[in-house]
């Protein structure tokens, strides 16, 4: 084989090689940028995390949603999640116009997609970790490493701010899944666990004896609340009307189930600077990792 003949082989490869590449490209940029369904969608969805059976689901958001579709003169339909995956999923697509979670869930929405936070609950979040009051050998929580802990699973707001505590995953706390704040608590006191996180006011009703049965260890900054955030294809005045007709007294009526699964009776405008960064909980989750 001459060096001619062998040039003529080694450009060819090259060129070859350059144009896969750049084809692999052009399919990476459009999987990327095609629109989702929401975005084609003539109506816009409504959704909120899996938490009970689409019948509940259904009584608390369908109000909201037929109450939307009055104030903005588009029709609003509420899309039940029956599990976290495919929440999480439709999420990072876009596929959501309005959608009621926490704040991390807010936060990630702000950064990645464009999405405004209009109302939340008034209450603020605190989360406390805590043992048993007599327990010596956990004073802080990097004691908790390695051991044992009531909680709910990822991406639960609480158990991600405990796990954004570790910084090793190898040395992190063992997860026992656990139902509901009350059953973290129970937990914890008949030793099925050493610690749990539950939000400070849940303690406060929980452990309420004048002689305290736990210990706090670590307690977390002020967090806002839940809060309905509206997506890009919701403009500015269309959020403004949102957020004024959800806070009348006819909006009161349409989120009064909403209040009472959440067990607050107010609801009060929120802001993006509240919930900016919070969606770096989310970091090791999956669907929301990467993005």
């Amino acid at each position: 084989m001459n060096r001619t003949f062998a040039s003529q082989i080694l450009f060819a490869g090259l060129l070859i090689l350059l144009f896969v590449q750049q084809a692999v490209a052009d399919m990476s940029a459009k999987a990327t940028y095609i629109p989702s369904k929401a975005a084609e969608s003539e109506e816009l969805i409504l959704t909120a995390p899996p938490r009970g059976s689409a019948a509940k689901e259904k009584e608390i958001y369908e109000p909201i949603a037929e109450f939307l579709s009055k104030t903005m003169g588009k029709k609003v339909i509420f899309k039940y999640s029956d599990n976290w995956l495919s929440y999480g999923k439709g999420m990072s697509q876009g596929s959501y116009d309005l959608v009621f979670d926490g704040p991390h869930f807010n936060g990630w929405r702000q950064d990645k997609l464009g999405h405004v936070p209009l109302i939340k609950i008034k209450e603020d979040f605190v989360f406390a970790v805590i043992t048993k009051a007599e327990n010596q050998r956990i004073t802080e929580i990097k004691n908790l490493a390695g051991r044992s802990i009531c909680a709910h699973a990822p991406p639960n707001l609480g158990t991600l701010i405990l796990y954004s505590q570790f910084d090793n995953p190898a040395r992190q706390p063992v997860i026992l899944e656990t139902q509901g704040w009350d059953n973290a608590y129970k937990g914890l006191i008949n030793g099925k666990c050493e610690a749990t996180i539950v939000p400070l006011k849940n303690l406060a009703k929980f452990d309420a004896g004048e002689k305290k049965l736990t210990k706090v260890i670590y307690k977390s900054r002020v967090m806002p609340n839940q809060a309905l955030s509206a997506g890009p294809r919701i403009t500015s005045e269309m959020q403004a009307k949102i957020r004024q007709a959800l806070l009348s007294e006819e909006g009161k009526k349409a989120t009064e189930k909403l209040g009472e699964a959440y067990a607050t009776k107010e609801f009060v405008l929120a802001s993006k600077e509240e919930y900016a960064g919070l969606g770096k909980l989310l970091k090791d989750t999956m669907y929301f990792e990467s993005r």
